[in-house]
C-alpha cells in the first residue's frame, strides 16, 4: 500500500508548487497584457500634439494632416470583428503578435517615408493604415484574452481595470511624450512605435500563457454567424445597450478633447509640452477613476450598472456647466469631472461584456464592442470641429444630451441577475 499514499502527496505538492507559480505570474501576466492598449494608445494620440509641426513639415492643410489620425481609427472599425472571429478560432495570441509586427511595420514606413522622400504625405498614410491594420487584432482581443485567463468575476473586473486604466494612462502620456520626441525629430513618433511593439511582443511571449484549448472548433462561418445572431436574439436588450455606452463614451472623450486641444491654443496660446501637460490633466484624472472603479466593482454587475448610471449623470451635468465661465482654471475643473465621468463608466462596460459571454463567441462579440468604440473615436474631433464652427452651445448640449440617453440605455436596458 506504501506506494499508493506517497505519490498522492508527491502529486499534492507537485500541483500546490504550480498553483503557486501560476499565482505568481498573474501579475507579470497582466502587467504584459497591460503593455497592448498603452501602444495602441500611444500610436494614435502621440500624433494629435505634432500635427502643427507635420503640417510645416510637409506643406500639407489641416484637412491632410487629420487624416493621418482619422486612417489609424477607421480602420479597425472594418477588421475588428474579423479578427475576433479568427481570435476564437485559433487563440488570441496568435493573433495579436502577427497584429503587433504589423503595426509595428506600419510605423517603421511611415518614419523612413518621413526621413528619406521628399514628398511622404501618401506612404506615411499607407504606413499609418498598417498601423490600423495591427490595431485591429492587438487591443481589442485584450478583453477576450483576460476572460480566458481568470475564471472569478472579480479578478476579471480588477484586471479589465487595470487594462482601461493602461488605455488612458496612454492617452495621459501621448501629448507629453508626442511633444518630447517630436522636438527631437519631428518624425521620431513614428520611430519609436515600433521600438514599443517590440516591448509588448516580449512580454506576452514570455509572461502570458493562453489557456488550452479543449477542442478544435470546426464550425463554418455560416454556421458560426447564426450562432452570434443567436446571441444577439438572446441578449440583444442589454448588448445593444452597451456597445451604444461605449461609443458614446469615447466620442464624448474625444470630442472634449479635441474642443480643449484646440482653445488651449486659439484662446489661450499654450502650445508644445506645456499644452501637452494640460490636456494631460482631465484623462488623469479619467485614469484613476477607471483604477478604482476596476477594484471596487469585483464583478458584481448591479454595481457596474449604478457606478456607469451614476458616471454619466455627472458628465452630463457637467458638460451643461462649461460655458458658465471662459477662465481656464474653471474649464480644467469641468473636464477633469468629466473625465472621472467617463472613466468610471468604461471599466464597467468592459467587465459587463466580457464576463456574461461564453467563451466561444467571447472574442468577436468584445470586438464588435471595440469597433464601435473605434467608431466613437473616429467621429469625435470631426463631428466636435463642425459644431464648435456653429455653436459651442449646441456642441455641449449635444454632448451632454447623449450622455443622459445613454444613462437612460443603463438604467432600462441592462437589467442584470448579479
Amino acid at each position: 500500500m506504501e506506494h499508493i499514499e506517497y505519490p498522492a502527496e508527491g502529486y499534492s505538492k507537485k500541483r500546490s508548487a504550480s498553483q503557486q507559480e501560476k499565482k505568481h505570474r498573474k501579475p507579470a501576466a497582466v502587467l504584459s497584457i497591460s503593455t497592448v492598449p498603452l501602444i495602441m494608445t500611444l500610436g494614435n494620440s502621440m500624433l494629435i500634439p505634432v500635427l502643427p509641426v507635420i503640417e510645416k513639415q510637409l506643406g500639407i492643410s489641416n484637412l491632410q494632416s487629420s487624416l493621418i489620425i482619422t486612417v489609424y481609427s477607421v480602420v479597425p472599425i472594418l477588421l475588428i470583428p474579423i479578427a475576433g472571429y479568427l481570435s476564437d478560432r485559433l487563440g488570441r495570441k496568435m493573433v495579436m503578435i502577427p497584429s503587433l509586427i504589423i503595426s509595428g511595420i506600419g510605423g517603421l514606413l511611415a518614419g523612413w517615408a518621413s526621413w528619406k522622400m521628399s514628398n511622404p504625405y501618401y506612404m506615411i498614410l499607407i504606413g499609418r493604415m498598417l498601423q490600423g491594420v495591427g490595431a485591429s487584432g492587438a487591443f481589442p482581443i485584450v478583453l477576450p484574452l483576460v476572460g480566458d485567463l481568470f475564471r472569478q468575476e472579480e479578478e476579471v473586473s480588477a484586471t479589465l481595470g487595470v487594462i482601461e486604466t493602461s488605455n488612458t494612462l496612454g492617452k495621459v502620456l501621448s501629448p507629453i511624450l508626442g511633444a518630447l520626441l517630436a522636438g527631437w525629430i519631428w518624425f521620431m513618433p513614428f520611430f519609436s512605435f515600433p521600438l514599443f511593439c517590440l516591448v509588448s511582443i516580449f512580454l506576452l511571449l514570455l509572461f502570458v500563457k493562453s489557456p488550452k484549448r479543449e477542442e478544435e472548433n470546426k464550425e463554418s462561418i455560416r454556421e458560426f454567424i447564426q450562432k452570434v445572431k443567436e446571441i444577439f436574439q438572446r441578449e440583444g436588450r442589454w448588448l445593444y445597450a452597451v456597445f451604444a455606452i461605449g461609443t458614446i463614451l469615447m466620442f464624448v472623450l474625444f470630442g472634449f478633447q479635441f474642443y480643449l486641444s484646440s482653445i488651449l491654443e486659439d484662446q489661450f496660446h499654450t502650445v508644445g509640452i506645456m499644452k501637452g501637460f494640460l490636456l494631460a490633466i482631465p484623462l488623469a484624472a479619467l485614469c484613476f477613476a477607471s483604477f478604482l472603479t476596476g477594484k471596487y466593482i469585483k464583478g458584481n454587475k448591479k454595481t457596474m450598472k449604478w457606478i456607469t448610471t451614476i458616471g454619466l449623470v455627472v458628465t452630463a451635468i457637467s458638460l451643461c456647466m462649461i460655458l458658465f465661465s471662459d477662465r481656464l482654471w474653471y474649464i480644467l475643473a469641468i473636464f477633469v469631472i468629466c473625465g472621472i465621468g467617463i472613466g468610471a463608466g468604461l471599466p464597467c462596460m468592459d467587465a459587463m461584456i466580457t464576463s456574461s459571454i461564453e467563451k466561444e463567441e467571447r472574442g468577436t462579440i468584445t470586438s464588435i464592442y471595440s469597433a464601435m468604440r473605434f467608431a466613437g473615436v473616429a467621429a469625435g474631433p470631426p463631428v466636435s470641429s463642425i459644431l464648435m464652427k456653429n455653436s459651442e452651445f449646441v456642441m455641449f448640449f449635444i454632448l451632454a444630451f447623449l450622455c443622459l440617453v445613454s444613462a437612460f440605455f443603463s438604467m432600462k436596458a441592462i437589467k442584470p441577475n448579479s
